[in-house]
């Protein structure tokens, strides 16, 4: 069946601990998630908060293509009638054509937190949703703690979805607002439920992630009859989060054969997730199903070579359908199909003895300290090395670097290389922020006029491992780059005793790889 597919990121997900966004950076979110193929984009709380009253009043000029809007909000408060109560008139004069109210359904929670009793719940529920109706909005009743007050009393908790249902309420969700129920049990209070009310109105499941189950738990509702789903892009929330809706939706429409987006929309999904990832400022997790570097990264020899034969053997989709892609990574453990797959990508054609070399070369270095996994730009220039199809950008004569902190607390870093280029010596030196900096600098300045590629290369990352850390400041350091030239991103490495030199090595690696002929690169965007 179609699923409507409901995205609280913008309220609900910005609860969890470090999520600030403004109002002109949410927007950019509706529109992402419009573009994506959202149905339901809830925006807040238009009267929480000035930044909440400003994105509504942007959100009131923009236009979308598929998504609607929905205003998030309360029941009436005790003893106040709806119409007169101001949170429910902001909602009302809302542009948005869909309010969302969440009200109480578990007795816990009317005896000590709102203490109210059990009649004036229904009333408060069925007054708010009236109300708006009358004003021309259609309403989802999210029915708060629905699940822990089921398991209390379970004839109240159904009477307030009904109470909800009779005043108008276009889809009713049950909550799992405490994210503590399991699989089994949201199916099975599901079903009665779907059983209760489903053929009177839609309903939704909106789970939380506190007890690790919310995508599952999402899955179970829709297994159980619900046609509304409600999440959060890559599982932001409160606490441990809420539902991944990124994972909800690849499950739904990949394993289960319900129709969330378009194939062209499904295939965005891995840009969308990390989108909201870097406009949070946060690192998109690796390890992320389906969206992650890692999803299907293969490393043991034995996947590569079944990788190789047919990606079904270790892969449970296709990487392309979610946007994604394939990744061979290369360490101790890789064998033969690793070393051959990356050289075809490469455009190098090797024999047995040459990756036979590799593979004992890539032992020998990971042993010392170089871990290639996250290094795919150095690994495909030792694959050059020991296939004869490399030649350096130049030849190192020396290079130095001068740090001085002076009596004011300023801090000048000066590096000063030696290189040789086409038969001619080069002396550069340059100033920087750090030593890295510095060097990058002279490096660039010295080549920059002959290899003028070289200015769309940029460091966009910069780690520093220390390994064997009982040797203290003498232990061997391992520095990793990351670089890009706008069109992919591309990892290098470098091992020494000091970390300038092991800097060094990777900036060099950097550089050369971004130069190097790559027709996989070339056609990737």
């Amino acid at each position: 069946m179609d699923i409507q597919l409901y995205d609280t990121t913008l309220r609900d997900g910005m609860q969890g601990e470090g999520m600030s966004l403004s109002a002109d950076e949410k927007l950019r979110v509706a529109h992402r998630l419009d573009a994506l193929g959202i149905d339901l984009i809830e925006a807040g709380f238009p009267s929480s908060n000035p930044k909440e009253l400003e994105l509504f009043e942007l959100l009131a000029r923009e236009a979308f293509a598929h998504a609607e809007v929905a205003a998030f909000g309360m029941t009436r408060r005790r003893g106040i009638a709806a119409e007169a109560d101001p949170a429910l008139r902001v909602l009302a004069d809302s542009f948005a054509p869909v309010c969302t109210l969440v009200g109480k359904t578990w007795t816990l929670h009317l005896e000590k937190v709102v203490r109210v009793d059990r009649e004036e719940n229904l009333r408060m529920i069925q007054d708010s949703i009236a109300f708006l109706v009358a004003e021309g909005k259609r309403v989802l009743y999210d029915a708060e703690h629905f699940f822990d007050g089921y398991a209390a009393d379970p004839a109240y908790a159904l009477r307030c979805l009904r109470a909800a249902l009779e005043a108008g309420a276009e889809t009713v969700v049950p909550c799992d607002t405490n994210g503590g129920t399991l699989p089994d049990t949201v199916r099975a209070v599901m079903e009665d439920v779907v059983a209760a009310v489903g053929g009177a109105t839609q309903v939704g499941i909106h789970c939380h992630d506190d007890a690790g189950c919310g995508v599952a738990n999402s899955l179970a509702g829709v297994a159980a009859g619900a046609s509304h789903v409600q999440g959060t892009m890559n599982g932001y929330g409160e606490r441990c989060g809420n539902a991944n809706l990124v994972t909800i939706v690849s499950n739904l429409q990949l394993k289960l054969g319900h129709r969330c987006l378009t194939d062209e929309q499904l295939a965005e999904l891995t840009d969308a997730a990390h989108f909201l990832d870097e406009l949070l400022n946060f690192t998109p997790n690796p390890d992320a199903p389906y969206v992650g570097r890692n999803a299907f990264a293969h490393k043991g020899g034995m996947h590569v070579a079944g990788v190789n034969v047919d990606p079904a053997t270790f892969e449970h989709v296709d990487p392309e359908l979610v946007g994604n892609r394939r990744e061979l990574l290369v360490s101790e453990l890789s064998g033969r199909g690793t070393v051959r797959a990356r050289a075809e990508a490469a455009g190098l054609s090797i024999d047995d003895a040459t990756v036979q070399r590799v593979i004992e070369r890539v032992k020998e270095l990971e042993h010392a300290g170089y871990h290639f996994e996250a290094a795919d730009g150095s690994f495909e220039l030792l694959l050059r090395k020991e296939s004869g199809d490399y030649e350096p950008l130049f030849r190192l004569e020396s290079w130095r670097v001068i740090v001085e902190k002076r009596a004011d607390g300023h801090v000048e870093t000066e590096a000063t290389i030696k290189i040789w280029l086409d038969g001619e010596r080069y002396v550069r030196t340059a100033e920087g922020n750090g030593p890295v900096h510095a060097l990058d600098r002279a490096l660039r300045d010295a080549i920059g006029a002959i290899h003028p590629h070289l200015k769309d290369i940029e460091l966009v990352n910069f780690k520093v491992r220390i390994l064997d850390e009982r040797k203290g400041t003498g232990a061997i350091t391992r520095v990793l780059i990351d670089s890009s030239d706008h069109r992919d991103v591309w990892g290098s490495i470098g091992v020494d005793e000091n970390i300038i030199a092991a800097s060094w090595e990777a900036l060099v690696d950097s550089i050369e790889y971004g130069m190097q002929p790559a027709p996989d690169r070339a056609a990737r965007p």
